[in-house]
């Protein structure tokens, strides 16, 4: 692992994904989801100013002020966050890991400052694995019930600061539901709804009809590098842990991040 912090910013930085301030959140979303990325960097006459995530998205879109409106109506500026910091192509990459601790992305500007790549938990993962085993990496398992309104979770997203709930109908595992599902239920929703209708159905909408089926889970046994390799190959930000038949946590990048 010490010859691999040799590796300089540019060995793993990707190409920048961006959207303007002046966008739609409709095409933000569909970048994000298109080329599996989020944040996006947001820009305004070329400069970047900030960054809209998929959980920005669905709080515009859940939002009362928004709710006569299409997600084609509503733009990117009223969803950017200042979530990132920024390195140098020629950095070596260990500066990275404490960085991407507290920030979910690093833009990377050149000596003139231009943007010229971006740097997030999955790109460093590719190249650094943290030791230990997954029971020392992983998150707490929140769940939550099948039938529970999609408008209490979304409340207990933020308040608990919490972006995935496995789903389970009693003790029964059926799901997992994220702050993506969420922000592409919503933005159907108000695609196809008008107006005041818009909240009624927001209202209605219910866990199973947003949650995204099979789960995805990994043994406690396996590897740390096997269970990171398996979340880049299905591109998935996390994977529950089992262990004796149970779930007993939940491996993320962020979690993988905050271990090395």
């Amino acid at each position: 692992m010490n010859d691999k912090f040799q590796l300089l910013v540019k060995d793993v930085m990707a190409k920048p994904v961006t959207i303007a301030k002046s966008a739609f959140v409709s095409e933000a979303l569909k970048k994000m989801l298109d080329e599996n990325v989020d944040p996006l960097i947001v820009t305004n006459n070329g400069m970047v100013i900030g960054t809209t995530s998929r959980a920005a998205i669905a709080e515009a879109l859940g939002s009362r002020k928004t709710q006569a409106l299409k997600a084609t109506s509503i733009h990117v500026a009223n969803t950017v966050e200042e979530d990132f910091t920024s390195a140098y192509p020629d950095q070596k990459i260990d500066i990275l890991v404490p960085l991407l601790q507290h920030y979910k992305l690093i833009v990377v500007f050149d000596s003139e400052h231009r943007l010229i790549g971006q740097v997030t938990a999955g790109d460093l993962l590719k190249v650094l694995r943290p030791p230990g085993r997954l029971l020392d990496v992983m998150e707490p398992v929140y769940t939550i019930q099948v039938d529970e309104r999609a408008v209490h979770l979304r409340r207990r997203m933020l308040d608990g600061n919490i972006d995935r709930f496995i789903v389970e109908d009693d003790d029964c595992v059926l799901g997992i539901v994220t702050e993506t599902d969420v922000a592409k239920a919503l933005y159907a929703l108000k695609d196809i709804v008008e107006g005041t209708r818009q909240e009624f159905r927001i209202r209605n909408l219910l866990v199973r009809d947003i949650m995204s089926t099979p789960l995805i889970t990994v043994d406690a046994d396996t590897d740390v590098s096997d269970a990171i390799d398996l979340m880049l190959k299905k591109n998935i930000s996390s994977v529950p842990v089992t262990q004796d038949g149970k779930i007993v946590g939940v491996v993320t990048k962020n979690s993988l991040i905050q271990a090395l």
